[in-house]
């Protein structure tokens, strides 16, 4: 793995936890939404992961020259999908979406859920700066060798 290669998987990493922080504000921000576009209440948003590789056929990994090949190159975000879990029912007669029965169906997001994926998304962020910088780091102290 090469000095570019690393820096190339990291920010992969980096641009996959900014989108999957982005989601969660957007879940946050639609906490209360009791109505969409499609006059449905909101539903949470998930972030699907997968890893970002090159597809190299199955001889090129037999070949010991290759051993680069089965590196992964990073993650990319394969989805973004919408959480089945049943939405909550609250009773509240006055609310203008209520039911006959005076109950409100709310968005399924949980925002204490949504704090804790926001935390394990801003680690894993600040993880990949710290491996970008670590690895800028070890390229000037190679640099710095060669002096």
């Amino acid at each position: 793995m090469g000095y570019f290669s690393s820096l190339d998987i990291s920010s992969t990493g980096l641009t996959a936890q900014r989108l999957r922080m982005d989601i969660i504000s957007q879940n946050i921000a639609n906490a209360e939404t009791t109505r969409n576009e499609n006059g449905q209440p909101y539903r949470r948003k998930l972030v699907v992961f997968e890893e970002k590789s090159t597809k190299a056929p199955f001889s090129e990994y037999l070949n010991t020259g290759s051993k680069d090949k089965i590196a992964g190159n990073g993650v990319r975000v394969s989805n973004i999908v919408e959480d089945p879990s049943p939405l909550k029912k609250i009773y509240n007669p006055g609310h203008p979406d209520a039911d006959k029965d005076g109950y409100v169906s709310m968005p399924n997001v949980d925002v204490l859920t949504e704090m804790i994926n926001m935390i394990s998304a801003t680690r894993s962020y600040e993880a990949n700066v710290t491996a970008i910088n670590t690895t800028k780091s070890m390229a000037m102290k190679a640099l710095d060798i060669g002096r």
